[in-house]
């Protein structure tokens, strides 16, 4: 899948692997790998920028923590995040729906 086909969409992919708990920033990229059945292979360069401004817009909380000597931070969903989450979901519902509508073959076309 292309980079930039997951543009304007990052937000809403961070916030729902987030949804089922608390993980750190490498394991939110595992996350979108596993869950898009490894199609959304993105670098850390896209996916921490995202997480320091969802932190910062107060949907996403962070935390430090020290694991086997390293330090890494684990982001958990805050309350706005899931109505933001819900948010995006709606919008993501309405885009598809209408971008397959402009896409399906017209009936009687060929």
């Amino acid at each position: 899948m292309k980079p930039d086909a997951v543009r304007g969409h990052l937000d809403g992919l961070i916030l729902a692997v987030l949804e089922d708990g608390p993980r750190h920033g490498y394991a939110i990229i595992e996350a979108l790998q596993a869950r898009s059945g490894g199609r959304l292979d993105l670098p850390t360069g896209t996916v921490y920028p995202a997480l320091r401004r969802l932190e910062r817009a107060a949907l996403l909380s962070g935390s430090w923590s020290t694991v086997g000597g390293r330090e890494r931070r684990t982001y958990t969903l805050t309350r706005a995040g899931r109505h933001a989450l819900a948010g995006q979901r709606a919008d993501w519902t309405e885009f598809s729906t209408v971008v397959e509508a402009v896409l399906r073959p017209a009936a009687g076309m060929s």
